[in-house]
């Protein structure tokens, strides 16, 4: 066992089953669980045991037992033990013994065969301790061969044990081999990589060594490439730069300043830098020469064609336009690349670009103007009407110089503010002589129409380029380049001339507002109502409707056919208005609104004054509604006003007049004025128009007041007059009177009588049909609109039965309801006096 544990630990080595101390025991599980068997050790144990269950006898014992079955008769083999007895037989003697020297007597085959085994007897067994001695023998031979399976199994395992051991060694031997192996082969393959790790290398600095040698071959090139620069640029004569390599050498040029100036620590890179720059402005003074040289020589020739005899229009543009485009193909490429160059090098190349924008617009004016002149003098400046005049050279001049501005980018892609200011030099010429005649002028209605002749003539005031998304207010071109300039703004050209007319037109504005609405003073017939609104009744006749659509565009107004029935201050605001509206900016026109809506507001208060003095009594209630009725056209306007100020959605018309009046009279009481201006439902505005609109507010209301007072207080007053005397005698009453003095009762007074009181209630009968019929005829003729009637009417029979409620509670009092049949009842009174409104 201990060769064995030692083979399995050579096996298995020190590692996998550490050495115990000799004195630690462990556990049969410890010990498979720290040395596993394999598969081929499980099966030589397993092969083992299957065998060692059924040990073989001994080899005497076996040789016994053959000899005895193959010579023994059956009683014999029945006397002779069997060895599956439980018991084990008497092993038979190889050689019997010989007892004493006489010859043994002759003994049968099966006994002789028995006699001749090696624990026979050697002599008869005559005495006990013979037997006891043979019997000791017999017992050990059978104690012997039983246990002679255990040491064939321990020969067995010894065998296999020195089998395992010598096993171990060669695998040991083999180990070693391999291990050599290794090593040697480790070092073929370090050797081997040494060997690629060295090529390899080799080859990187082979590669470096080839790159480093592009990199300066690359880094020379803009280098070199001076030399043949300043080789090109010394041929001779003007066509160099028309040849094909001259914009390839250019573009080379360019390339090599930006790389220099990228690198300027390589050696000598500033001096190559200047040369290079000295290249490049030799390049382009080489293009700015051809192009000036080009543009003279043509200019030249076309002059000469122009200053002979019987040249028709046609051929004017043809020589002006169309001559100068057949040029483009050939300067334009060059004259972009100064362009591009001034751009990237303002420094050095941007006076060269403004000598070619300085050249060009020179000859183009020395072509232009006498044509230009000769234009203005056919248009007469001081005889032509104003209108006339602005309309036809505006749109010569907005024709010349978009045609001016397509020739100029068919040459250039810069230069825009140059190219404006000679479009404003050529404008000039017709401003001198439009400037002055604007300014003069008196009448407004010219002046807006100067104005819209230059606001038309700017709607189409962008000329863009085809590639760029459509406007509302451009006109693609036909020849257009990608790039660079692409919009012509007419506006800008007209700018100058339209603020003249707008600030004339301003001016203007201001002293017709001071003149027609300040200081207005009326007329007999300007004060003729209602005669005025009577005569309006008739059919209606024809009168401007150019006026009404002027009108009509701004404010959307009642009555608008019948205007000629509005206060003259009234007309005179809403016409000066919507003259300014489309002509001024926004603010401008928003404090002359203010201003003239204010005075106009001044002189209704004062013509109402002035209407209710003159028909006194009955001119009382027609100066109120006089002044309702302009109030509330005055306040639309307003409305409108604001609201013109953001956006034409909220625009209402004088429809909602009706709205307005009921919001006002909504409450009876004083209003402040935020909460009535918001009562009113009207958008905020600006904060000038704001504040105007509510003085207008509080105007309204007054008026509105005062004429539900004036339609109702007249019916009501004798009543009222009556039940405060009624009620001044109760209080007197109340006081103790002299003792010897009787209490006066209000019966027996003779103005307080039972016929006194009916007396009072015909009369209001009365009144109600004559007075408030009239009241409600006047309200329909001044303020036309049915709602709006309807609602002052609602107040004034509101007014009315709360008046004669009161006179009615106290005559029921007085005469214990003797009068219950005679006057109304609150709800009788009603519809008397919907009757009378509705007739």
């Amino acid at each position: 066992m201990s060769t064995a544990k030692s083979a399995v630990q050579r096996r298995t080595g020190d590692s996998a089953v550490p050495a115990h101390p000799p004195t630690t025991q462990i556990t049969l599980e410890e010990w498979e669980a720290r040395a596993p068997l394999s598969d081929l050790a499980l099966r030589s144990v397993a092969a083992v045991q299957a065998a060692s269950e059924q040990p073989p006898l001994p080899l005497k014992v076996s040789q016994y037992h053959y000899n005895v079955r193959r010579g023994c008769s059956q009683a014999t083999k029945s006397s002779i033990p069997d060895t599956d007895a439980s018991r084990p037989s008497t092993p038979s003697f190889r050689h019997p013994a010989k007892l004493g020297s006489r010859p043994s007597t002759p003994l049968p085959a099966a006994t002789r065969a028995l006699a001749s085994h090696a624990l026979d007897p050697k002599q008869p067994i005559q005495t006990p301790q013979q037997f006891y001695d043979w019997f000791a023998q017999i017992d050990r031979s059978v104690t012997h061969s039983q246990e002679a399976h255990f040491r064939a199994h321990v020969a067995m395992v010894a065998g296999h044990l020195d089998t395992t051991g010598m096993l171990l060694e060669r695998i040991d031997e083999v180990e070693q081999e391999v291990d050599g192996m290794l090593d040697g082969w480790r070092s073929v393959e370090q050797s081997g990589r040494n060997i690629k790790d060295a090529c390899e290398r080799l080859l990187k600095e082979r590669d470096e060594l080839l790159e480093l040698t592009d990199e300066i071959d690359a880094r020379l090139e803009y280098f070199q490439e001076l030399e043949h620069a300043t080789r090109v640029l010394n041929n001779p004569g003007e066509s160099l730069v028309l040849q094909t390599d001259f914009l390839y050498m250019v573009e080379r040029i360019d390339i090599c300043i930006e790389y220099l100036k990228d690198h300027r620590y390589y050696k000598e890179a500033e001096v190559y830098l200047l040369r290079f720059q000295q290249c490049m402005t030799r390049a382009m003074t080489l293009i700015k020469m051809f192009f000036v040289a080009s543009l003279r020589a043509l200019a030249t020739d076309v002059s000469k064609r122009l200053s002979e005899k019987d040249v028709s229009a046609t051929a004017q543009m043809h020589l002006l336009y169309t001559r100068f485009r057949s040029v483009t193909p050939q300067l334009a490429p060059l004259l972009g690349e100064l362009e591009r160059r001034a751009s990237a090098h303002p420094e050095g190349l941007s006076a060269l670009l403004s000598e070619c924008h300085s050249a060009y617009f020179s000859v183009r004016k020395s072509l232009l103007v006498g044509r230009l002149t000769e234009e203005i003098r056919g248009l007469d400046p001081t005889r032509t009407e104003l209108v006339e005049l602005t309309n036809a050279g505006c749109t010569y001049l907005k024709q010349l110089c978009t045609d001016e501005f397509l020739l100029f980018r068919e040459f250039f892609d810069s230069g825009e503010e140059q190219l404006y200011a000679y479009l404003e030099s050529l404008c000039d010429y017709l401003y001198d002589d439009l400037r002055p005649r604007i300014l003069h002028e008196t009448r407004l209605t010219t002046l807006c129409e100067v104005c819209t002749v230059l606001q038309a003539l700017t709607v189409l005031d962008v000329t863009e380029l085809p590639d760029e998304p459509p406007d509302e207010l451009s006109v693609d071109t036909e020849h257009s380049k990608p790039n660079g300039i692409g919009k012509l703004h007419i506006s800008r050209l007209l700018q100058m001339v339209l603020q003249d007319a707008q600030t004339r037109l301003f001016f203007k504005a201001q002293a017709v507002i001071q003149t027609d609405i300040r200081n207005y003073i009326p007329k007999q017939e300007d004060l003729a109502y209602p005669d005025k609104l009577i005569e309006v009744r008739r059919p209606e006749s024809q009168f401007d409707i150019k006026e009404k659509e002027a009108v009509s565009r701004l404010f959307q107004l009642p009555s608008l056919d019948r205007k000629e029935t509005w206060y003259p201050t009234v007309q005179r605001t809403v016409w000066v208005l919507s003259q300014l509206h489309d002509y001024v900016k926004p603010a401008i026109f928003e404090d002359i609104a203010q201003e003239a809506v204010g005075l106009c507001r001044q002189s209704l208060i004062s013509s109402s004054s002035i209407l209710s003095q003159r028909n006194a009594p009955a001119g009382a209630l027609d100066g109120e509604l006089f002044l309702v009725r302009h109030l509330l056209i005055l306040k639309e306007v307003a409305n409108t006003l604001a609201v013109a100020g953001k956006d034409d959605q909220n625009r209402t018309g004088l429809g909602d007049m009706s709205d307005t009046v009921t919001s006002i009279l909504s409450k009876t009481t004083a209003l402040l004025p935020e909460a009535l201006f918001a009562s009113l439902g009207m958008p905020r505005g600006h904060e000038r128009i704001r504040d105007t609109k509510h003085d207008i507010d509080q105007d309204l209301k007054r008026a509105c007041q005062n004429v539900i007072s004036l339609c109702s207080k007249p019916l009501c007053e004798p009543l009222r007059e009556w039940v405060d005397r009624v009620r001044a005698f109760n209080a007197s009453r109340s006081v103790p009177p002299h003792p010897n003095q009787p209490k006066p009762l209000l019966t027996e007074q003779a103005w307080a009588t039972q016929s006194v009181a009916e007396e009072l209630h015909e009369r209001f009968v009365e009144a109600c049909e004559r007075d408030l019929r009239i009241s409600v005829t006047r309200l329909r003729l001044y303020l036309e609109d049915n709602r709006t009637v309807s609602i002052l009417l609602t107040h004034v029979k509101e007014a009315i039965v709360d008046g004669y409620m009161t006179y009615r509670d106290t005559v029921w009092n007085m005469y214990a309801g003797t009068l219950k049949r005679t006057v109304f009842t609150e709800e009788s009174l009603k519809q008397s006096l919907n009757v009378i409104c509705d007739s």
